[in-house]
């Protein structure tokens, strides 16, 4: 048998020595048995392929947005250039042509560039070598589309703070009838913009209807809210019910034994309910008929008409020439009906007496 100092000289091989622990990497054995009973545990459902995830536990807060400050960005600049463009109408023109220096010196603290096109009527934003935060024409590119959307400028810049987000939804295609989207929008904004003022409050939300969007900008668990009662709106649900919703949740929010309960037993519940309109009973005057217990005369059938005019007995050509002379007859008459009406149009007014005696009076003087 070898001795220990024998034993001390042996050479371990290369792939041998990889694979012996040294100690400090060595885990303890409670680590090791909660492993073991994990690995035990039967894996069913959406967990059977799921691992555990040592770096990530209930103590970190991932909603949490971490501060970005000039400097940060250790890779040094922006190897490429990223840029956005959007149109704007022609109405905003003189307004953006008027704010755009203001426009210009926000973006270029965030070392944005901007350019304003109004042969084309477009704005553009890109990043330039000078471009420390590269989530910064993210927002850039939201402030030139709330330009657009008819949103003041010192509220649009307000998108470039991280916690401030904006949505911009759609709701031109949501209903198909003119006359019923007008409706439902201005059931959007309320008597005097009263809906709309609870809806910001309730939400901590920028609300602004335009056209066939509608712009919101604030915190995102806001704007989600905002979305959902826009869109249930234009679906003929009226935001009264999502804000007396919105407002019963305020108000539980903020006992904090109800945290971690169900809050839909005082939620309301409402049922959407199609009520018939009664249709207004006709009154018929029966004073004037008399009553006779024999039924009507029997309506003449398209046959009998026909053998009555003789147009029974003809050929399939002689109707068809004959349908083709009614439909010149009705032609001709429409014709000179409209000749009629414009020559009408063509023939001086009558003047007054009034300026018949005025001119008259002239002459003789």
């Amino acid at each position: 048998p070898l001795t220990a100092s024998q034993a001390a000289q042996v050479p371990i091989p290369l792939s041998l020595s990889l694979r012996l622990p040294s100690l400090p990497t060595l885990r303890s054995s409670r680590a090791m048995a909660a492993e073991e009973a994990e690995a035990e545990r039967p894996r069913t459902g959406k967990n059977k392929y799921r691992r555990a995830k040592p770096w990530d536990h209930d103590g970190i807060d991932h909603w949490k947005q971490e501060e970005w400050n000039e400097g940060d960005m250790a890779g040094g600049p922006l190897l490429e250039e990223s840029s956005f463009a959007t149109l704007f109408p022609k109405y905003r023109e003189k307004y953006l042509r008027e704010v755009w220096p203001m426009v210009t010196r926000a973006l270029q603290k965030a070392g944005i560039g901007c350019e304003l096109n109004l042969i084309e009527g477009s704005m553009t934003v890109k990043t330039t070598r000078k471009t420390w935060d590269p989530y910064s024409i993210l927002k850039a590119r939201d402030v030139i589309k709330l330009l657009a959307r008819s949103v003041p400028a010192p509220q649009a810049l307000k998108a470039l703070e991280d916690n401030v987000a904006c949505d911009i939804i759609k709701i031109g295609g949501l209903v198909r009838n003119k006359d019923r989207f007008v409706k439902r929008r201005q059931r959007l904004v309320g008597p005097d913009g009263s809906t709309l003022k609870a809806l910001e409050l309730l939400t901590g939300c920028y609300v602004l209807v335009q056209g066939n969007t509608v712009s919101a900008m604030g915190p995102h668990k806001g704007i989600k809210q905002v979305r959902k009662v826009v869109i249930d709106c234009m679906e003929n649900i009226h935001p009264i019910y999502n804000i007396k919703t919105l407002m019963i949740k305020r108000e539980l929010a903020k006992d904090p034994t109800l945290a971690n309960q169900s809050w839909d037993r005082f939620l309301p519940r409402f049922q959407k309910r199609n009520v018939k309109r009664r249709k207004p009973q006709k009154v018929r005057d029966t004073a004037a008929r008399t009553y006779t217990p024999f039924p009507p005369a029997q309506q003449p059938s398209k046959v009998d008409m026909q053998l009555e005019s003789g147009e029974y007995f003809l050929s399939a050509e002689q109707k068809e020439s004959l349908k083709q002379l009614e439909k010149t007859q009705t032609a001709a008459r429409k014709s000179a009906a409209k000749r009629a009406a414009h020559e009408a149009e063509l023939e001086a007014p009558r003047e007054s007496s009034r300026r018949g005696k005025k001119r008259a009076r002239a002459s003789e003087d």
